[in-house]
């Protein structure tokens, strides 16, 4: 079945475009949201990412792939990067980059793990960690009477939240759920027993299988492995669960 176009032609989304830092948000102690002025940026679907090129003064270069976090705004484009220990280009975006400075940028990327907003049903997020950057995108992107989603969310303990104030406004509109699963510590009267995802988390009231769910999982390798697991073992149909995935390890 033939796919819609992703934005901008394969040319121009090949090409390597200047990127101006104009804003610095931080989300928590270790993730940090940049707003880059891109200029000819081409646009972009929620879900996308791009690849970003640093390159040393002794010519040194090296590029990393980090999902877009919010739906395309002209040429603004925002990428949520979370410190990597060790990362030499997670920790210099972090920590080193600043108003004003510049970084070369490529995409975007991708067209399978991407919402539209004329895909119809009901739509069930899944996220690790950091994997909740591409989703939160989409939840972005959702419009008033667009169909109901559902965002499941495993952090280890609650400061590992990102996007905490805005998920929580997010989960009190309607046709928006949330869930966080806490795998380490969980806050004071949570009712949901700390430890990793189960079956029950990914159950939403009156959904099953049969409404056939378009469900988007992203975190890391062995986070999306277990959570594509449960949903299969649950009756999703395995060609409606679209998978990202980074790293060796999960929260």
């Amino acid at each position: 079945m033939a796919r819609a176009a992703v934005p901008g032609g394969l040319t121009a989304r090949r090409a390597w475009r200047e990127a101006t830092l104009v804003e610095r948000r931080p989300e928590t102690d270790s993730a940090v949201t940049l707003v880059l002025d891109v200029d000819g940026w081409p646009g972009h679907l929620p879900g996308q990412h791009v690849d970003v090129r640093l390159t040393a003064p002794d010519g040194y270069t090296a590029t990393r792939s980090y999902s877009v976090s919010a739906p395309e705004r002209g040429d603004r484009v925002e990428l949520t990067v979370q410190r990597v220990p060790d990362g030499e280009v997670s920790g210099f975006l972090a920590d080193g980059l600043e108003v004003g400075d510049t970084v070369r940028l490529r995409g975007p990327v991708g067209g399978w793990f991407v919402w539209r907003a004329s895909q119809p049903g009901p739509v069930l997020l899944v996220a690790g960690g950091s994997g909740v950057v591409p989703l939160m995108a989409m939840l972005r992107a959702r419009e008033p009477g667009s169909p109901c989603f559902r965002l499941v969310y495993s952090v280890r303990e609650p400061d590992d939240v990102i996007y905490g104030d805005e998920l929580a406004t997010l989960a009190a509109s309607d046709g928006v759920e949330v869930l966080l699963v806490h795998t380490r510590r969980a806050p004071d009267g949570d009712d949901r027993p700390v430890g990793r995802l189960r079956e029950s988390d990914l159950v939403a009231s009156g959904w099953t299988a049969q409404d056939a769910p378009t469900c988007y999982v992203c975190g890391p390798t062995g986070f999306v492995e277990a959570a594509a697991g449960l949903l299969v073992g649950l009756g999703h149909a395995a060609d409606r669960i679209r998978t990202e995935r980074f790293g060796p390890s999960g929260p």
